[in-house]
């Protein structure tokens, strides 16, 4: 017998990162809800992200309108089918105006800031671990990454440095002659990553940005793919990344759902809530703390370039002992775990669900 479709309105983020970080609850759900079909909710920068979702009917593409307009434009394009889950991340109450047999409403919480993942988690009244950043491609996604790193007849076929040296902000870029010293000192004949090519990454409008980055890199030892491809081909480009170093961005948390190792750039922005996500990742920071840039720009809006305290040594410094931790990792033979039979995976899973 055919199991009735059950549907899901997933409401997201506008930014491409927060979405990033929510982008685990949606592989949750598709795992735990075989018959589940997607509705999601997004901006128009991070609704690329979600087009392989398994199960997906739609991704609505929400631009942020006069006043709360954009909010009713959704709800009548909705209100007209009954949803197994509405799943709010926005906290816009929608979920309350709409026919649904459950709803999980993102409210803000007071205390210590926690990071953005396990906030997503807690929508759903999720115990233990919470799912980590996920995002669908398709095998010709992969199948084109895969051909644009290909290396031409001559080129060096060695390991991959990753770089986003953007952000949505002048406060956020790390100065770009220092990624391109941190570059050659990683890739180059003393450097653990000695023989490789670096990838340059980057949005649309980056590519003068990130001149100095390829003129500082030999020919053929580069490959620049800074707007030059979407969101999800960039996701399968950095899977064959061995390192990752980037401003605090979307990209950056692309980067650390993707699996390559991770090093994000912090400043004027809170790693304890925006850091990368994952065992194989780390937020480095110069001598101030987030606080600190708070109390000289409250707002977090000055035009001041905040990264320049960050020095290449502690970024070098921080990516040979990520890659000497990635390269163990790898080595290490899986554990094979044995259930006790009372630990039979037939049993519950633990932890509430949306109300």
């Amino acid at each position: 017998m055919t199991q009735r479709a059950f549907p899901i309105l997933f409401i997201t983020a506008t930014r491409i990162g927060d979405a990033v970080l929510s982008s685990g609850l949606i592989r949750l759900l598709a795992d735990q809800i075989p018959n589940a079909r997607f509705t999601i909710v997004s901006g128009p920068l991070a609704a690329p992200l979600f087009a392989h979702v398994p199960g997906l009917d739609r991704v609505i593409v929400m631009e942020k309108g006069k006043g709360k307009g954009h909010w009713f434009k959704l709800w009548n394009q909705v209100r007209h089918r009954k949803w197994g889950l509405v799943v709010d991340l926005r906290g816009s109450g929608t979920a309350y105006f709409l026919r649904r047999e459950k709803r999980a409403v993102w409210k803000k919480a007071v205390g210590e800031p926690v990071h953005k993942v396990i906030e997503a988690a807690r929508v759903l009244k999720l115990e233990g671990d919470p799912p980590a950043p996920h995002l669908y491609i398709t095998p010709d996604v992969q199948a084109l990454a895969d051909q644009m790193l290909a290396p031409r007849k001559g080129e060096p076929d060695g390991p991959i440095l990753a770089v986003g040296p953007a952000a949505n902000w002048v406060g956020k870029i790390w100065p770009i002659e220092r990624f391109a010293q941190t570059a050659g000192q990683l890739l180059g004949p003393d450097g653990p990553l000695a023989g490789g090519r670096l990838l340059i990454m980057g949005g649309p409008g980056d590519g003068r940005m990130v001149e100095e980055l390829r003129m500082a890199s030999a020919r053929g030892r580069y490959v620049d793919l800074t707007g030059k491809v979407d969101l999800l081909t960039a996701y399968a480009a950095l899977k064959r990344a061995d390192l990752f170093i980037g401003n605090d961005s979307g990209l950056m948390h692309i980067a650390a759902a993707a699996g390559v190792p991770t090093i994000g750039l912090f400043g004027p922005s809170d790693e304890r809530r925006y850091g990368p996500w994952g065992e194989l990742t780390r937020a480095v920071r110069g001598p101030r703390s987030f606080e600190q840039f708070l109390a000289v720009d409250p707002d977090l809006s000055q035009a001041i370039r905040h990264m320049s305290d960050l020095p290449v040594a502690t970024v070098v410094r921080a990516a040979k002992v990520l890659l000497a931790q990635a390269r163990a990792a790898a080595e290490r033979p899986a554990e094979r775990v044995e259930l006790e039979p009372a630990l039979s995976t037939d049993h519950p899973r633990e932890g509430g669900g949306p109300s």
